[in-house]
């Protein structure tokens, strides 16, 4: 029986989600699949947002009975694992390495920023525990090549790859909150008025001296880099 979307679900069983058959247990032939309902989730989430993902939305998108999909996918916590690992599949897992595990990393990064600004509610989608899929699983395994010149251990590798993704996941929400806000010129002096303000009151000194620094390029792609390169130049193998 379906659980109710808004409940708590209990847990994913990782090998019930990936590991059987991708269909209904019993009954007819099925007339969708759950890569189709799974597209039709991510189109979803992709122009009205993550919150909007509801059975009942989904099941409107591929014209079926909101009943008919919970064969597929019986809570939202399974349909957001099926839709993180569905857009994982856009990333490529055959690009050739470059034996510079630091390279390799930041081209890493940049491949998992692109994903997330094309599907914006993935930042979200990642900030619970998810349970990799055949193609997070694909992608995890070119990380841990990138990093075997390294000459860490298993355990460290993925404490790396995971710090990296969350970096990602973090800038790219703060990226998508400062789009949203430059959409607003008064806002934004508003604020600029206020830092202002604050850096002549005299008790600040640190904040002022930062601020009358030279500027730096503010493009989203310049900030993106900047970031990532001290993160991944301060990583250390000891």
């Amino acid at each position: 029986m379906p659980r109710d979307e808004g409940a708590d679900a209990p847990g994913v069983d990782p090998q019930q989600l990936w590991l059987s058959p991708a269909r209904p247990r019993r009954g007819r032939k099925p007339a969708y699949s759950r890569e189709v309902i799974t597209a039709a989730a991510v189109a979803l989430a992709d122009t009205e947002g993550l919150e909007a993902v509801t059975m009942r939305k989904v099941a409107a998108r591929v014209g079926a009975g909101v009943m008919s999909l919970y064969s597929y996918a019986p809570d939202k916590e399974t349909l957001l694992n099926l839709m993180v690992d569905h857009v994982s599949g856009e990333l490529p897992t055959t690009n050739t390495l470059t034996g510079d595990w630091r390279t390799d990393l930041k081209a890493i990064a940049h491949l998992q920023r692109d994903l997330m600004l094309r599907h914006p509610w993935l930042p979200a989608a990642l900030s619970t525990r998810r349970i990799p899929g055949p193609n997070t699983l694909a992608f995890l395994e070119h990380a841990l090549a990138a990093l075997r010149p390294t000459g860490l251990d298993g355990a460290a590798k993925l404490e790396i790859f995971a710090q990296l993704t969350a970096f990602v996941a973090g800038h790219v929400a703060y990226e998508i909150a400062q789009a949203e806000a430059s959409r607003s010129p008064d806002r934004a002096a508003a604020e600029a008025r206020y830092l202002a303000a604050v850096a002549a009151d005299g008790n600040h000194p640190e904040l002022a001296e930062a601020l009358a620094a030279p500027g730096r390029p503010l493009t989203p792609e310049a900030t993106f880099t900047r970031f990532l390169n001290r993160l991944v130049n301060g990583l250390d193998t000891d």
